[in-house]
């Protein structure tokens, strides 16, 4: 399996340099890729003691922040390099000033493994939640290096448990020590023989905890609200679009304002969702001189905003597990005490789960379903706070795993 592993990422390299040219995501990653050794012995010397911190994409960095963040300040001398597999971290990321070097992972090719490591020589790795690349965690294991993975999730349908992922089992054992989110995880690691692993939790109950603690305040949707009840749609997709549009241009004159802000931010996907809206809307891009309070929707197309947004609303709709993306962060709404709205693809996130258990969160199917979910949510102002409420409770009461982790690493 391993020779078959590594031969499909010879041929997934050479695919994806062919394909770049016709798909802006692959070409960001391909011409990154490119400059990832240069940019690596531009910045760490010889002498240099370093920290490796790895995450596939956005949301894994926003996960493992708070362990990054206590690692800087524990370790000034140590220069810090941070890597993402994803153009969609990398590129929002790239200029951070938690690390020295910001960095593309290279593909899992045992020699780039080797050239990475034999420049950056970490004395402690960090990854987070699901990055395992054999080749690389091999070589790492060879060369006795300090790895934990944190945030860790793992589910019975994935590779280290079917009879044929004893490579991939193997890789695992790179790591000193996993910190995971729940017990079902510890326990499949268990069925491995992997013993050195704690239940900590999830690293971003630390993350958007941390939220409540800074200046959300955003002039414009300070303004755009005017003291009305705000619901927001956060990292929206299209299949979304069609759960929650119908309800938007049903409640005209209803007092109620609506900030919309799409995963997908490229013109032509704002101008469609634009056009299918029969409120008064403006976007953020065109707001310049124009009496925004006047209006009934606010679409955000831009970055950088979404988690202050959430907490000027009293109610929160969240993309992506009406069709097969990925549901997004939840916990970022729930911090703020909102209740929460989202689609039917959930089984793979736990948190999702334990929301709707406790009643903090209502999944729905149909545009009818979401239009009476929403419905029941802004008349019901108690029920309303109620369900926020369990959702703070779930926030506060699940904070603690960075303490851990950090309680853990010796460098």
């Amino acid at each position: 399996m391993r020779v078959l592993y590594s031969a499909g990422i010879y041929i997934a390299d050479f695919l994806i340099k062919i394909i770049s040219p016709f798909n802006r995501k692959l070409k960001l990653g391909v011409e990154g890729r490119k400059q990832t050794y240069k940019k690596l012995k531009s910045v760490i010397e010889e002498t240099d003691r370093t920290l490796w911190f790895h995450c596939a994409s956005l949301g894994e960095y926003e996960q493992g922040l708070p362990v990054f963040e206590n690692l800087r300040t524990s370790y000034p001398d140590h220069k810090i390099v941070l890597s993402f597999f994803s153009p969609s971290g990398y590129e929002v990321k790239k200029d951070v000033a938690i690390a020295d070097v910001v960095v593309y992972l290279p593909l899992d090719i045992k020699k780039k493994a080797q050239q990475f490591l034999d420049i950056i020589r970490p004395e402690y790795i960090v990854f987070v939640k699901y990055e395992i690349w054999p080749n690389f965690l091999n070589e790492i294991k060879k060369r006795k290096l300090n790895a934990i993975l944190i945030s860790g999730l793992f589910r019975k349908d994935q590779t280290f448990f079917k009879w044929y992922g004893n490579f991939m089992r193997k890789a695992l054992f790179a790591f000193k020590h996993v910190f995971v989110q729940n017990e079902s995880s510890k326990v499949l690691l268990e069925t491995i023989k992997y013993d050195q692993v704690s239940v900590s939790g999830d690293t971003r109950f630390d993350r958007v905890f941390q939220q409540l603690s800074i200046d959300n305040t955003i002039d414009f949707i300070d303004t755009f609200k005017n003291n009305k009840t705000l619901v927001v749609f956060g990292s929206t997709w299209p299949e979304d679009d069609k759960l929650y549009i119908p309800f938007i241009n049903n409640a005209q004159n209803s007092g109620v304002k609506f900030l919309i802000a799409p995963h997908n931010i490229k013109p032509s996907y704002i101008e469609s969702i634009q056009s299918k809206i029969q409120q008064k809307s403006i976007c953020y891009s065109a707001m310049e001189a124009k009496d925004i309070e006047s209006y009934d929707v606010f679409i955000l197309d831009t970055i950088g905003y979404l988690s202050k947004a959430y907490s000027y609303a009293e109610i929160a709709y969240v993309g992506g597990a009406a069709g097969t993306t990925g549901l997004h962060n939840i916990l970022e709404p729930a911090v703020f005490g909102l209740p929460l709205i989202i689609g039917k693809n959930h089984s793979k996130f736990p948190e999702a789960q334990h929301l709707l258990d406790i009643g903090g969160l209502s999944s729905v199917m149909t545009p009818d379903e979401c239009s009476e979910a929403l419905n029941t949510l802004i008349t019901n102002v108690t029920l309303r706070r109620e369900k926020g409420q369990r959702n703070s409770d779930y926030i506060k009461n699940n904070t603690g795993a960075v303490i851990q982790i950090l309680d853990y690493i010796r460098i």
